[in-house]
């Protein structure tokens, strides 16, 4: 026998589904316009949700950005897999990191996301393990090519790439969205086994270009 309440259960199940795609779909936009500590009602209202709905949903900032950032999260790990099949090891290494800054200029979410640190996105955790582990054999295949300098570790190429990394959404503002090609080509140049004459990609930063960088990364939160 079947009550009032069994025949409503369908249609409250799609409104929720639907009711959480709207939230991921808003919080992505919010992240990408400003950055993963946009305030909640922000993201709930862009949704046209309540907050309360929001919550139930996501009780925490981490499972929301997890539920919004898992899939590209996901492409990331492909992209090193990738890289990791590549013979050359420095043209490997390159390129895996060109598609990962490539990601960095065209969304604020993802550069907050992978230059700093959020407890609780399991996601995140999976990719940055996996990033540590790509960037690891490649140096290692580079050195024993002769292509990568021998006193270079993970570490010292992590944290490079993600203080940056930090300063890729003040370049694109100051100087278009490819500026951080070559800030990340002089980088890339520093762990050659050898001096290279490669020309520099993208022009060069002008004063003025330089001040408003300077004045994005001083206004970064």
């Amino acid at each position: 026998m079947t009550g009032p309440n069994d025949a409503t259960a369908p249609a409250r199940r799609r409104d929720a589904r639907r009711n959480r795609e709207l939230l991921i779909e808003a919080a992505h936009a919010v992240f990408t316009e400003q950055g993963l500590h946009a305030p909640i009602d922000v993201i709930a209202r862009r949704a046209g949700i309540g907050n309360a709905t929001l919550y139930r949903h996501f009780p925490t900032r981490a499972a929301l950005v997890d539920a919004v950032f898992r899939d590209l999260l996901t492409d990331t790990m492909s992209v090193g897999e990738q890289a990791r099949t590549v013979d050359d090891a420095w043209a490997g290494l390159t390129g895996y990191l060109g598609t990962v800054f490539a990601g960095l200029a065209a969304d604020r979410g993802t550069n907050d996301l992978m230059t700093t640190h959020l407890d609780g996105v399991e996601s995140l955790q999976a990719v940055h393990a996996h990033n540590r582990h790509t960037v690891e054999l490649l140096l290692s295949r580079g050195r024993d090519q002769g292509t990568i300098r021998a006193d270079v570790t993970p570490e010292d190429v992590l944290f490079t790439l993600a203080a940056l990394g930090r300063t890729v959404p003040a370049l694109t503002a100051a100087a278009g969205p490819d500026a951080w090609r070559r800030p990340l080509a002089l980088l890339l140049d520093g762990l050659r086994a050898a001096p290279t004459t490669t020309a520099l990609p993208s022009p060069a930063l002008t004063a003025p270009q330089l001040n408003t960088a300077l004045q994005g990364l001083g206004s970064q939160n």
